[in-house]
């Protein structure tokens, strides 16, 4: 049994795998300023809530795109559970093909996702990841990573809206009744969410129209399950694409 941890600008997905299957999946906010010992309550309060022993825990793997963060989890493991803990980056086996400038600036994140992707479905792909940042990674057919787009994500824009302007109001991110709205939040709720469902499908047209095959095309992320039931192409949804990403990267280093 593993535990394997997404630590992300925004949330920490955290699962616990044995056998090739995932036993749970909790999220947790990232926090810069806490402790390891905040952090190894927290994994203490998941695996209680889900009855797991953490004697029967044998690793653990992490990946990060907050620095700051990385070595206080990593801490918090070793000294909730006393397991060795194997970080995703330099010196890590992942059997993707990175074929971008610089393959060292592909996020952790983004090589777990391309892994998962190409062990579990058809290629060429399009992987979408919607979390602080709306990322967009392109999996050709020789399984190789070709390159990606970043758009700025759901959330942080709205965020953006509502603090440039005097009287627009939080919303809920919730299917719009109608396209064409009639108060203030419907409009809101349309605009929001089917501008980012209509960017999506434009964007995967764009891809294949370069690539000249049709992708197979996976999302995953936070925001995923809330805009991929409004776009009009066929989009797989995948909340555990990371975990299980995590997973596979984790047996290859055994």
């Amino acid at each position: 049994m593993i535990l394997a941890i997404d630590i992300g600008n925004t949330n920490i997905v955290m699962g616990c795998i044995e056998n090739d299957r995932i036993l749970f999946r909790e999220r947790l906010s990232t926090n810069q300023t806490a402790t390891d010992l905040e952090y190894a309550a927290n994994m203490k309060m998941a695996m209680d809530m889900h009855s797991i022993d953490p004697s029967g825990v044998d690793g653990a793997i992490i990946s990060s795109v907050v620095p700051s963060v990385t070595n206080t989890f990593r801490t918090a493991l070793e000294k909730y559970a006393g397991i060795d803990v194997k970080v995703v980056g330099p010196g890590i086996k992942t059997g993707l093909s990175i074929l971008i400038d610089n393959p060292a600036q592909l996020g952790s994140d983004l090589v777990v996702d391309a892994v998962a992707g190409i062990n579990e479905y058809p290629v060429p792909m399009i992987i979408i990841d919607m979390g602080t940042a709306t990322t967009l990674s392109v999996i050709d057919s020789n399984k190789g990573y070709i390159g990606g787009m970043i758009t700025t994500g759901m959330a942080v824009s709205t965020d953006a809206l509502i603090m440039r302007t005097a009287q627009l109001p939080k919303i809920a991110f919730e299917k719009p009744k109608r396209t064409i709205g009639t108060n203030t939040v419907d409009c809101m709720k349309s605009g929001i969410m089917y501008a980012n469902a209509c960017a999506l499908d434009g964007m995967i047209e764009r891809i294949e129209e370069e690539l000249g095959e049709e992708c197979t095309v996976i999302a995953t992320g936070g925001l995923a399950g809330t805009i991929v039931p409004l776009c009009r192409r066929n989009i797989i949804l995948d909340d555990d694409l990371l975990l299980k990403g995590l997973m596979i990267i984790y047996n290859k280093n055994k």
